[in-house]
């Protein structure tokens, strides 16, 4: 059986903090080396896989460990050096546990990159110390803004390749200040490091005496996350209604679900919407035992005091703050379907939370140009990867909120109901 090079002890990190983060940037800036890197810099990879990694790497004509090959995983991915798809990658520090999801540069896997970081607290945009800022910065850039990361750190990446010139990094460092500062970017950190060298990553590093922010692992570790989560407006989409089917438990009835935002207690006065009908919560149960609190993410089963009609799709809040109970949806849609493109009276099925229903497209008020931010609005489509504001009707009410206030309630999915295939993900502007 393989070992770990050296394996984190998984019972003590339990209780940790985690930090969920995508990478994103153009082709061969590096995303790929730099994620192995951090696997292999805090040991978190087995000894076969680094001798494979080794073994693929001498294969290759390679000079050095390739550590790219670590999260290229798909066959297409290693023959042509490219990332395709959305590679998640799990590694702990005594200090946080992290989720990576690793996304394509290529223009044409928009979509996965959007995949990737919608449920990220934090984007990672690499840039080649060489060439600068180019297209697909600005475009991962927007993206994330547009998704609504709450912090934003830009790697410039192959400085080893430019002598570790400060003068080059102050002026990517400088473009790209101010291009973010069109956007809603509001935690910017920005870092020289050498992916393959290891330099600035998990420590500082001597070859850039001039540069005095942390190492990358270090802010990775430090950034703080937990006032990113809305802790104000309770949402509990309701997934599960547990009712045993037993003999000896006859009045049991639990909700099962994730808690989407604010805090839950035993006691507090709650409405399930659609219904408006109120009550109050008696308990609140983990797989471990009763908890006195429930926040985001957790998954919780939530008992009342009374007994109330309720089914999956419907929500539990507080009465004097509830989502909006709307068909009527403007949101901006991202097109992921490859063989249909998305029309004025396309009819779909969209999932929200734990409710589904149908809808209809009633308009296309714009196409967004990712790149220069312009609006086309004339067009009369989106066709893949595109990204247009949209009008929607439901054929039942979603229980919603705008995606900059919760991003959980905020967002969706549309599915083509011929195929099952997922088609388009969105975003909501106003619901009503």
């Amino acid at each position: 059986m393989s070992q770990a090079v050296l394996e984190p002890d998984a019972a003590s990190s339990r209780g940790m903090d985690l930090l969920r983060f995508a990478t994103a940037g153009s082709v061969d800036d590096g995303k790929s080396t730099l994620i192995g890197r951090l696997l292999y810099d805090t040991k978190t990879i087995f000894e076969d896989q680094l001798e494979a990694v080794e073994s693929a790497s001498a294969s290759r004509g390679d000079e050095y460990t390739n550590l790219a090959l670590l999260t290229d995983g798909l066959r297409a991915e290693r023959e042509q050096g490219i990332t395709i798809d959305v590679a998640y990658r799990y590694f702990a520090t005594p200090r946080r546990k992290f989720i990576i999801a690793d996304t394509p540069g290529h223009i044409q896997y928009t979509r996965n990159m959007v995949t990737g970081a919608s449920t990220a607290d934090l984007a990672l945009i690499l840039v080649d110390a060489r060439k600068g800022l180019v297209e697909q910065s600005r475009r991962h850039a927007f993206l994330t803004s547009l998704l609504r990361v709450p912090h934003l750190v830009l790697c410039v990446n192959k400085m080893d390749l430019v002598d570790w010139d400060q003068k080059v990094f102050e002026r990517i460092a400088d473009e790209f200040t101010s291009f973010a500062a069109k956007l809603d970017a509001p935690d910017l950190t920005i870092i020289p490091i050498s992916a393959l060298n290891g330099d600035n990553i998990a420590s500082r590093s001597e070859n850039s005496p001039w540069y005095e922010g942390p190492s990358l692992l270090h802010h990775l570790e430090h950034v703080h996350i937990a006032s990113d989560r809305n802790l104000v407006d309770v949402r509990f989409p309701v997934q599960y209604v547990i009712r045993p089917q037993s003999t000896t438990v006859t009045d049991y009835r639990g909700y099962a679900g994730q808690v989407a935002s604010g805090i839950l207690k035993p006691g507090d006065d709650v409405m399930v919407l659609p219904s408006g009908l109120t009550s109050t919560i008696s308990a609140i149960e983990t797989a471990d035992g009763p908890v006195d609190e429930a926040f985001p993410p957790m998954s919780v089963t939530v008992r009342l005091a009374d007994e109330i009609d309720i089914s999956r799709g419907d929500m539990i809040c507080r009465p004097q703050n509830r989502p909006a109970v709307a068909q009527d949806i403007e949101a901006m849609v991202c097109w992921m379907d490859e063989t249909a493109p998305l029309r004025v009276g396309g009819k779909y099925a969209i999932k929200h939370t734990t409710r589904t229903a149908r809808t209809v497209v009633r308009g296309l008020q714009y196409r967004l140009d990712v790149n220069t931010l312009h609006r086309d609005e004339a067009a009369g489509e989106l066709g893949l990867n595109e990204i247009g504001r949209v009008r929607l009707r439901t054929t039942v009410p979603l229980l919603a909120d705008e995606y900059r206030r919760n991003r959980t309630t905020g967002g969706f999915i549309l599915i083509d109901e011929s195929t099952n295939r997922t088609v388009g993900a969105g975003i909501i502007i106003e619901a009503r």
